[in-house]
């Protein structure tokens, strides 16, 4: 009898008067002690193994190149999503225009770009030179104006900064493009019926609930450039991975100056998400 009343204070009823008992769940504290066990035997080798060197992590974690090289990682994601943006807005533009050859220009470049390795990009257009000797700016068949050695021109910045920008241009374009597309054009078609202009009802009404489709695809974007910034170092660019692969060519630890280049793009893309998850809560609101 007592433990028929024990049984019945842990069941719970349902809005029709039934008795609900709660089912038993035995895998569920299986599956959380085995995740339990991998996290302990993770952490106790990471604190244990001494080939981590957490010394020379700690020691390299702040250096002047080591933050050089973060720094050019920034600046790489920020100039490269710029124009990237710029360019896929334009892009998007140009596909839903009523000019096949816009369109099909748009989409020829979103093709090619797609399909290139964003690696092949960054060697192309490193090893530009190699194609035209130099870039010149005059009337079609008449003369120079303007004339530039390409080899002096495109430098391992530029050349990682045209990669990477083009590349991005196409997916951004796609990303925006799918946005205004994701807008209910009853919509539009009401806005241009009480008298608003084309521009107003893209601004008021179209572009704000875009912003829900663009602003997730967009945030994963910027964390995917952060990362891909890394494919920089073929072209000996000091960015983070380079500045980190520089030390440990002299000083032979390679684990521990990958652990720190790590540990920064762990930090980065952290602060992003938070950024990214913040601005989605701002504008879903709306």
């Amino acid at each position: 009898m007592a433990e028929m009343t024990t049984r019945a204070s842990h069941a719970a009823q349902d809005p029709s008067g039934k008795v609900v008992v709660p089912r038993r769940r035995p895998w569920r504290w299986v599956g959380v002690a085995f995740v339990l066990l991998v996290a302990a035997m993770a952490l106790h080798g990471l604190i244990t193994n001494q080939a981590f060197g957490w010394r020379t992590v700690f020691l390299y974690l702040f250096t002047r190149p080591i933050m050089a090289g973060l720094g050019m990682t920034l600046l790489l994601t920020v100039i490269a999503m710029a124009g990237g943006l710029l360019i896929g807005t334009v892009l998007a533009v140009m596909r839903d225009a009523d000019s096949r050859l816009l369109s099909g220009a748009s989409l020829a470049y979103t093709w090619f770009f797609r399909t290139v390795p964003v690696l092949v990009q960054l060697l192309f257009w490193f090893n530009f030179g190699a194609l035209y000797k130099h870039v010149a700016l005059g009337v079609p068949f008449g003369p120079e104006l303007l004339s530039f050695d390409t080899n002096s021109l495109v430098s391992p910045f530029s050349a990682a900064v045209f990669g990477l920008m083009l590349s991005q241009g196409a997916y951004t374009g796609e990303i925006i493009r799918a946005g205004i597309h994701g807008v209910e054009p009853g919509q539009t078609r009401a806005a241009l019926a009480i008298g608003m202009t084309r521009w107003q009802v893209f601004r008021v009404v179209v572009f704000p609930q875009a912003l829900r489709i663009i602003i997730p695809a967009l945030g994963n974007e910027v964390i995917s450039m952060v990362k891909n910034t890394a494919m920089v170092s073929v072209l000996a660019l000091s960015d983070l991975l380079y500045s980190a692969q520089l030390i440990y060519s002299r000083n032979y630890q390679t684990i521990p100056l990958l652990i720190v280049a790590t540990i920064w793009y762990l930090v980065v893309v952290t602060l992003l998400t938070v950024l990214q998850s913040r601005l989605e809560k701002k504008f879903g609101r709306r």
